[in-house]
């Protein structure tokens, strides 16, 4: 690894020498390019930086990527991750996982990874399909799509990932489209500097096994009138003329034309990423077409002492109380002799 100022640092210095093999216009290119330039502006040393991986498409980052890193088994990402952030607090984490791998087998280790707080980002990449594997159903495919697996159409109700995220207490979560570029670095920078877990679920589009399932939301011409893009303090206005927008009818969102039945402007609802609310933030992450936009951007941002601040300031408590000696903590009252 090379070692320079980080000042000085460019996308290539993250890119690795590895022929990268996804197939070609597969979405994992996108995040692969957004990600590695935002990691060359944030200034943090590339030994810094550590890549964790679980099993899939996904999951080759780690070999794409000139950073330390390791490429775990499937759905374990979360817990490798947690250790090295608790061995190396000063360590910049990213765990890359897929909707397969991080919502199936890896579904517990996510939950909990996010309830826990600790300061690490967490990119799910989301084909909606079993891509590594050849095309079968996977936990966020559409009820009724025909894989592999499912050949007369899936029957089961697919998993959305970001309101998992709010229910386990992320206190960062976000949304991109992988053909977004501006936005997915914009993202990832953001989740950077968060002190506290990061979820990113990063729609992606699986040019093989299923082609066009984001495909309003990742076209440039459609994306205005399919999407919302969430900014803080703003109303949740959309479309091509910035002229829908999102109200409240009792709990559910609904959508309005502003200058249509007397709608103004100012009863548009107002994106607050900071509410404690998880009501708010579940509605959003909930969210679908056709009927609602898709919210795209930072659905929420609020702090909270992260997990490996916590366990140090256990430990440091605990060795102050007992002191350091081992052997007197073996042969305390908590153990026993056998004769």
């Amino acid at each position: 690894m090379e070692f320079k100022d980080p000042s000085e640092y460019t996308k290539k210095d993250f890119v690795s020498n590895q022929d990268i093999r996804w197939c070609s216009g597969c979405g994992d290119y996108h995040i692969h390019n957004a990600l590695t330039s935002t990691w060359s502006k944030l200034g943090i040393p590339k030994e810094n930086f550590a890549v964790i991986s679980g099993i899939g498409c996904s999951s080759r980052f780690p070999y794409y990527s000139d950073t330390f890193g390791f490429h775990t088994i499937h759905g374990r990402a979360p817990t490798v991750a947690i250790g090295a952030k608790l061995a190396n607090p000063e360590l910049s984490v990213w765990v890359i996982t897929g909707d397969g791998d991080g919502m199936s087998i890896g579904g517990n280790h996510l939950i909990h990874a996010i309830r826990r707080n600790p300061d690490i980002n967490i990119i799910l990449f989301n084909n909606e399909i079993y891509g590594l594997t050849k095309g079968q159903t996977s936990p966020t495919s559409r009820t009724g799509i025909k894989t592999k697996s499912s050949p007369l159409g899936s029957i089961d109700t697919p998993i959305e990932p970001l309101a998992l995220a709010v229910t386990a207490g992320a206190t960062f979560i976000a949304r991109v489209v992988d053909t977004n570029l501006p936005m997915m670095r914009e993202i990832f920078a953001e989740s950077a500097v968060h002190k506290g877990v990061s979820f990113i679920e990063a729609y992606t589009n699986c040019v093989i096994f299923n082609d066009g399932a984001f495909a309003a939301a990742e076209s440039r011409l459609e994306r205005k009138d399919a999407t919302v893009e969430l900014k803080h303090g703003e109303p949740l206005v959309f479309g091509k003329n910035s002229d829908k927008g999102i109200i409240l009818d009792g709990f559910t969102p609904k959508v309005v034309t502003i200058g249509e039945n007397d709608v103004k402007k100012e009863d548009i609802l107002v994106h607050d990423e900071t509410s404690t609310n998880p009501a708010y933030v579940y509605m959003l992450a909930t969210m679908k077409g056709p009927d609602l936009p898709i919210p795209v951007g930072v659905l929420r941002r609020v702090e909270k002492p992260t997990y490996e601040s916590l366990v140090h300031q256990q430990e440091k408590e605990a060795a102050k109380a007992k002191g350091k000696d081992l052997s007197g903590l073996l042969l305390s009252s908590d153990s026993w002799s056998v004769s």
